[in-house]
């Protein structure tokens, strides 16, 4: 909502509601003594007329009063503010027995997801997707300052060339439209000459891209397709392993192996790429014991960086539909499910965030077998009354809680994966919350080539760097908020250190577009590919 178009009386209402929680009132409360003549102030009003009286001068800028009236605040609390994007529809090589197709839709996506329905009603334009989705965070409050892209739909490596460069640029372009060159300015949009053009005026842009996010196939992974995407500026790949089981695979019609996921990941960690993992319970074929078991094995190699579990969903109009109707396919109760997950989640090893226990696809569409969205709060329960936890990094980000410098202790948390030592380093506070971390990659000589070793020969990789607490806006501080304490900076120094005992001669870092000056400003150059810091 601007606050230009917020109607008097709204405005009233708003600022004697803010009035009210600046002097303590619980939120709701206040908003519920402060009604309008039909219905009750929304979120998105309060945030309107706070920014219109800080603007004005009435007031001076409060980010804790922000975050209180804030909708949604998670969406922002991990450190940046994510805009989820889909491609069009494209034909998918996969040919899996339980994924959907709709026309109207990328493969495997359902037109009344969330995600996927905004993309439908901007006819999967990239450009106004972004503007849209920027346009609704800021208006309940979220800083949009630290951007990261999410694109879906489908096998990203299966769309043309030409289409990803235009899709990409035109993310580019939505960000960068609020300072665009007015060379630039066309039809009211801001249209960049290229690609190079528009990454390098988003380095300083109002909004920034911290992380560019595609996602693929296994055997889509190739040196060749690598270099692409860093010439596009993706940083992260999420990949639909699904499972580390031949049998189940084939069962299924995956159309690769485990040594095509496996060598995917390898290829992946070498080029310094963040690594989401699919994974799928409850697969045709499956049971939960072989799923206890598989998941056992994304550890032993692949070691995910981040991971998505989509347990099976029974939709309608698939392959597996029909197994389940001949009575050859049984979905999991969600009891089955909840006593699955809780086991798995127990094990997942510090490094790791779970990003998802289930799919967002609404339970309308589910012919039978778990129904509930809700999956991972019952699994947080279930924990809770074993007495066991999840130490993933999800489930210990300080989030918006206050930190205290003096009183974090910094730890390295070293595993092997395949053709590299992996070093997590972590800042902690003494009740095991993660204030901050920094993957460091190492490669053994044997490490695959990816054919970018103009940049990458002889280099440590910081394949991330990741301070939490609330996004800010860029050059904003607030007391005791992780991300401005300089933790990032220490991390980088330990890095170095790290690297340069390990006989390595330089650090080259897979930097976001809107992330490159951070790294500049602390002594790193550019490369063709990546930024490089010699040791």
């Amino acid at each position: 909502m601007n606050r230009a178009s917020l109607p008097p009386e709204t405005f009233t209402q708003a600022v004697q509601a803010l009035q009210a929680i600046r002097d303590g009132m619980d939120v709701m409360t206040a908003i519920k003594r402060h009604p309008l003549p039909r219905g009750l102030l929304s979120k998105s009003a309060l945030v309107a007329a706070y920014r219109r009286l800080v603007a004005e001068g009435v007031w001076e800028a409060d980010p804790d009063l922000l975050a209180r009236i804030r909708l949604k605040p998670v969406r922002s609390l991990s450190g940046v503010t994510v805009v989820t994007v889909l491609t069009k529809p494209y034909p998918c090589p996969g040919e899996c027995v339980f994924c959907p197709d709709d026309a109207r839709m990328p493969k495997s996506y359902l037109p009344d997801e969330p995600g996927a329905q905004r993309a439908l009603m901007h006819a999967f334009d990239p450009y106004t997707q972004v503007r849209a989705r920027l346009a609704a965070l800021e208006a309940v409050g979220h800083p949009t300052d630290k951007i990261e892209l999410l694109v879906l739909g489908g096998t990203w490596t299966a769309y043309p060339k030409d289409y990803q460069t235009w899709f990409i640029r035109r993310l580019f372009d939505a960000l960068n439209a609020d300072d665009c060159p007015p060379a630039w300015r066309q039809e009211g949009e801001c249209r960049a000459p290229d690609l190079e053009a528009a990454q390098r005026h988003n380095e300083t842009a109002r909004h920034r891209n911290v992380g560019l996010v595609v996602e693929t196939r296994p055997d889509h992974i190739t040196p060749r397709a690598l270099r692409r995407l860093r010439e596009l500026g993706v940083t992260k790949v999420q990949i639909g392993f699904q499972s580390m089981d031949d049998r189940i695979l084939a069962l299924n019609k995956r159309g690769h192996t485990v040594e095509d996921n496996l060598r995917a990941a390898a290829l992946l960690r070498a080029a310094g790429f963040k690594i989401v993992a699919h994974w799928m319970p409850n697969l045709l074929g499956a049971t939960p014991a072989s799923d206890r078991a598989d998941f056992a094995r994304l550890w032993q190699g692949l070691c995910p960086d981040e991971l998505k579990i989509y347990p099976t969903q029974l939709l309608p109009n698939t392959e597996l539909h029909a197994f389940w109707q001949r009575g050859e396919y049984t979905p999991y109760t969600t009891e089955t499910l909840i006593d699955l997950l809780a086991d798995l989640k127990a094990t997942v090893p510090p490094y790791c965030r779970i990003n998802r226990v289930i799919r967002d696809i609404p339970s309308t569409h589910v012919v039978a077998g778990n129904k509930r969205t809700s999956l991972r709060q019952d699994v947080l329960a279930e924990m809770a009354r074993r007495g066991t936890r999840c130490r993933c990094i999800r489930c210990r980000e300080v989030r918006g809680q206050p930190v205290k410098p003096d009183l974090l202790r910094l730890e390295d948390f070293t595993y092997t994966a395949a053709y590299a030592e992996e070093h997590f380093l972590q800042f902690v506070t003494p009740d095991d919350r993660l204030a901050g971390f920094l993957r460091l990659s190492l490669p053994r000589p044997e490490a695959p080539p990816v054919g970018m070793e103009a940049d990458l020969a002889g280099a440590a990789l910081i394949r991330e760097v990741h301070v939490y607490g609330q996004s800010l806006p860029v050059g904003a501080e607030q007391h005791g908020a992780a991300q401005h304490i300089g933790l990032g900076t220490r991390l980088l120094a330990e890095a170095d250190r790290i690297a340069r005992t390990a006989g390595f001669r330089k650090v080259a870092v897979i930097a976001a577009v809107g992330t490159r000056q951070y790294y500049l400003q602390r002594g790193f150059v550019r490369g063709q590919w990546y930024l490089i810091k010699a040791l």
